[in-house]
């Protein structure tokens, strides 16, 4: 898997310098047809979300002329990007991000911070963004809020010893939007004693939407160090995206595992960037990823068990998927 994502890499660095290639004028029009060709030549989900780039061409070119301002180029540009209704298109400038957050701002949270900061106490550990503790039924509990951060094999040995004589660990992802596959892939590797195959991905070969390489396989392999053998339970919601998507789909296939929650916020394309004339940047999927059947994963992932927070258990003071996890522990 990180060979695998070594030459993603490289293709990456090489794929920037494709888009750069060809010249277009730094005006509206310029910049338009500039997005519009780098997202027409190296985007990859086009076919799955059934989008006729062609047609929003004819939308939005229409909009544009060289007599507008940044802000109004930035909007009309912003809004061609969210016709593929994908998070991890973006596009950056110095003063605005436009974004396509749909895909958990039009569902239900499931999450309070204010429960979370109840269930930590104040005597919490925390290493490298992951915040730990003991619940009072001795059940471990780790809040892992992003994968930004290298986790560190050094750090999760001292996890897992200090949760040594536990009945098991609670994993609450809730709100993480990702970071590194290589965190979310360190962190799995602490569930598996073997070799474990856990979905697949493939590359963009060429300009057609539908140019890709063969599937990949993706493999979680055992952690050299300390590594959990009881019960696992991950918590999940909308807003679990990418990087933090794909560590619930190796997550499925650890085998003390279970995943409760919310269906997850998906993110299944590698993003990678391009510039342009302009230089404003421009963020896209290019590298789509699959669980072990086959299956996109783009639009998110199915926990095990279904699992909302009430509103009885908030004015109680009480995470109704936290209690959900420690019950499935318990039993």
């Amino acid at each position: 898997m990180r060979v695998h994502i070594l030459l993603l890499l490289v293709w990456c660095f090489s794929l920037c310098s494709c888009v750069d290639e060809e010249q277009f004028a730094n005006d509206s029009k310029g910049n338009f047809e500039a997005l519009w060709r780098i997202m027409d030549e190296h985007y990859c989900f086009f076919e799955e979300k059934h989008v006729d780039w062609d047609s929003v061409y004819n939308v939005y070119s229409r909009q544009i002329n060289n007599g507008m301002s940044s802000e109004q180029l930035f909007e009309v540009l912003t809004n061609m990007l969210s016709s593929v209704r994908d998070g991890h298109v973006n596009l950056v400038t110095s003063w605005d991000q436009g974004r396509y957050w749909s895909w958990y701002e039009d569902h239900y949270g499931n999450y309070a911070d204010t429960l979370i900061t109840k269930y930590l106490g104040k005597d919490y550990r925390i290493t490298n963004g992951m915040k730990y503790r003991i619940l009072d039924d001795n059940i471990g509990y780790i809040r892992c809020s992003t994968f930004q951060n290298e986790l560190g094999a050094g750090n999760l040995d001292e996890i897992m010893l200090h949760f040594i004589a536990c009945r098991g660990i609670i994993i609450d992802i809730r709100q993480n939007g990702g970071g590194m596959i290589t965190s979310a892939e360190e962190l799995a590797s602490r569930f598996v004693n073997e070799n474990t195959h856990v979905g697949y991905m493939r590359h963009k070969t060429g300009k057609g939407h539908n140019d890709f390489s063969a599937l990949e396989e993706q493999i979680i392999r055992p952690a050299n160090g300390m590594r959990w053998q009881k019960k696992v339970v991950v918590i999940t919601n909308r807003s679990v995206f990418s990087a933090a998507n794909e560590f619930v789909k190796y997550m499925k296939q650890a085998p003390k595992a279970t995943i409760i929650g919310d269906q997850t916020g998906g993110g299944a394309g590698m993003p990678f960037s391009s510039e342009l004339p302009n230089g404003w940047s421009v963020r896209f999927s290019a590298c789509p990823m699959y669980d072990i059947n086959k299956n996109s994963t783009e639009d998110g992932i199915q926990p095990d068990i279904k699992c909302l927070m009430t509103m009885i258990d908030f004015y109680k003071g009480k995470d109704t998927c936290i209690e959900k996890a420690r019950s499935i522990i318990s039993d």
